[in-house]
């Protein structure tokens, strides 16, 4: 009897795996705009986009973080339904070591593009970091062979258990694969070193580091960058290498029927540099030669015909900057910011430092993060004065060694006291923790970001009951028990341009020029192309979709059970389907109204203003009586 159940269990695994004769490989372009395909710079993927389903309404999920869209597409489901929610987080309790072999300060909100974090993180959540079963696992289920390659911390989380063939730019993993690649004459993640214990596994001498990205170029004050700079993209040399290793070794020799190649441009570019710059167009051209040799390895190894290849984004990306009559952009001379110039210059403004903000109302607030020195992007003014002067710590007392600085440090104490925040900066959306959960603390701290003009829309915990001008987590699914209890979007304006392209926001405070994770429509909207056997000719597809979506399809065109996902099948884009039956809508959802605010600018002064509200705009797609929203933006108004 074992045997005949052995029997019919290969006899099923067989069939599996000739049923789903289509591999597909899933191409992510980290942070890419739709808006920023062009012949010039990007021509394969534009070439792809007129053969296959362009997606024209695509949306990111909110917030729009790299590992919470990771999260999406390893599950196909949103925050609130797995309780995830990256890129930092806070999960006192946990312990562990990062990729470099150094333990992690779980005290404070933990950054998790790292996935000896990640291992770290489900471990202390019981082998149940995402709270869903992943495509990846699925598919393996199903006598499926998979593959990740690419970004630390978004390329693992698809992988989360490890079950498959993984190649970051910290670790390849497993070990017999780690071996197999070096054997074949690829170097390796030099972090690799750290996974194993030396006795099975060392580098070779002439190892190097293969993934270490080229150094930032600075003005002359060696924190910001200089975003004339047109000497290359600093991912340009890692991305290469991950794609030969792909091309070279992991396509042809272990054959994968699923792949996710996960590589940082245009995005760590667009951060760096900003949306628009020298080098971000650089980014584009770098990535898009990729696609080209991905396309050419296919037809040279015969898979073209039977390969479906999706090319998404995790989110789109915005300019950092601030109200240009208050902080005109301005151009960059001899390494210099130098003189305002409202059409091609450069921001200098839209860093916020929250705890700071909140420390100078009276609250007590961490980030956990030391003293942080901006001397650009906290602002210049239009006389040229910085709104955070520079000063200097000559002896090292206040952040651990002697510098300059433009905010002091808010680390996260040993012993937290009653009523203090706790914040998750996270770029275009801060996480506030509560840990005494207390409900008058929360409205206070709610009506600080509702004074402030920083602040966009904000979400607040169930637990706390209504709270004026805000709307619960729920209603863009983040409710879970690990959730934060404040969700705040920093404000955006949508149509501001910098550099040849729409949206800027405010950010949490740092040195990048560009940032995404706010509810703006610019960071929302993002790229989804599919082309090959299971997706039709030449579509240009207007109904919304998701990143939530891809697992789902990706699930049908496999014949996989996803369990029940948050996404949808994308069914009008498939061949042998069709959209029928698929109504869409507009709907508006607003908060109420909070009154009797002192609503300040980012400077200081009065806007002479005194209420405050949000809209969530959304598209609904009814399909077969079953509702999908998608979230378009969520815009303060203070009136």
């Amino acid at each position: 009897m074992r045997r005949a159940a052995r029997l019919a269990a290969i006899v099923l695994t067989a069939f599996a795996v000739q049923a789903n004769a289509h591999r597909v490989i899933v191409f992510v372009w980290d942070g890419m705009r739709p808006d920023a395909i062009s012949e010039d710079d990007t021509p394969h993927l534009t070439a792809l986009a007129r053969r296959g389903t362009f997606f024209a309404d695509h949306h990111a999920t909110y917030p729009t973080f790299t590992m919470v869209n990771a999260s999406s597409f390893a599950t196909g489901s949103f925050p609130g339904t797995i309780g995830f929610y990256g890129n930092r987080f806070w999960a006192p309790g946990a312990h562990g070591f990062d990729a470099k072999g150094v333990p992690s300060d779980f005290a404070a909100p933990i950054y998790t593009e790292d996935y000896a974090v990640l291992r770290a993180l489900d471990d202390h959540y019981r082998h149940d970091l995402l709270q869903a079963p992943t495509l990846l696992e699925r598919a393996r289920k199903a006598g499926l062979t998979t593959a990740v390659v690419g970004k630390s911390g978004p390329a693992f989380l698809q992988d989360i258990h490890e079950g498959g063939t993984l190649l970051d730019e910290n670790v390849a993993l497993p070990l017999a694969f780690a071996k197999k690649l070096a054997a074949a004459g690829f170097k390796l993640p030099a972090n690799t070193v750290h996974a194993y214990d030396a006795d099975r596994f060392q580098l070779e001498p002439d190892n190097g580091a293969p993934t270490a990205q080229l150094p930032l170029v600075t003005l002359k004050d060696g924190a910001s960058s200089d975003a004339s700079d047109g000497s290359g993209a600093p991912p340009t040399p890692s991305n290469a290498y991950l794609m030969e290793a792909f091309l070279g070794y992991i396509l042809p020799v272990e054959k994968p029927d699923v792949s996710f190649v996960w590589l940082r441009n245009p995005d760590s570019t667009e951060h760096l540099y900003g949306v628009g710059s020298p080098n971000f167009h650089l980014a584009l051209r770098a990535q898009d030669e990729l696609l080209g040799k991905l396309e050419a390895k296919l037809k040279e190894l015969g898979m073209a015909d039977d390969t479906d290849l999706v090319i998404v984004s995790d989110h789109a990306h915005s300019n950092v900057s601030g109200p240009a009559d208050r902080f005109p952009l301005r151009d960059i001379a001899d390494g210099r910011v130098g003189r305002p110039d409202a059409e091609w210059g450069y921001s200098v403004s839209g860093s916020v430092r929250l705890a700071d903000e909140m420390t100078r109302a009276g609250f007590t607030a961490y980030d956990g993060f030391g003293c942080i020195y901006a001397p650009v992007m906290s602002g210049i003014r239009a006389d040229g004065t910085p709104l955070r002067p520079t000063r200097f710590d000559d002896d090292g007392r206040l952040c651990g060694k002697p510098g300059p600085y433009t905010t002091p440090a808010y680390k996260v104490p040993a012993e937290i006291t009653a009523g203090a925040f706790v914040i998750a900066p996270n770029g275009g959306s801060e996480y506030l923790y509560q840990p005494s959960h207390d409900r008058a603390k929360v409205i206070e701290a709610v009506r600080f970001l509702q004074s402030r003009e920083m602040f966009g829309a904000i979400f607040v915990d169930a637990r706390y009951g209504r709270i004026p001008g805000t709307l619960p987590l729920s209603a863009v699914h983040l409710a879970n028990k690990r959730s934060p209890d404040i969700v705040a979007s920093y404000d955006f304006d949508a149509d501001a341009v910098v550099q040849g392209f729409k949206g800027t926001e405010y950010t949490s405070m740092s040195n990048e020029r560009g940032m995404h994770g706010s509810f703006s429509p610019v960071d929302v909207h993002n790229t989804l192309i599919a082309s090959g056997p299971d997706f039709r000719e030449g579509l240009r597809s207007s109904l919304p979709s998701g990143n939530v979506d891809l697992a789902p399809t990706l699930a049908a065109i496999l014949k996989l059970d996803l369990g029940k996902p948050d996404g949808r099948v994308l069914r009008e884009a498939l061949r042998g389907r069709d959209g029928d039956g698929l109504a869409v809508k507009a709907v508006d959802v607003a908060s109420d109204e909070a009154t009797g605010l002192d609503i300040r600018r980012i400077d200081g002064s009065s806007m002479e203003r005194s209420t405050y509200r949000f809209v969530l705009k959304t598209r609904q797609v009814d399909d077969n009586g079953r509702t999908y929203t998608y979230f378009d933006q969520a815009k303060a108004e203070r009136r």
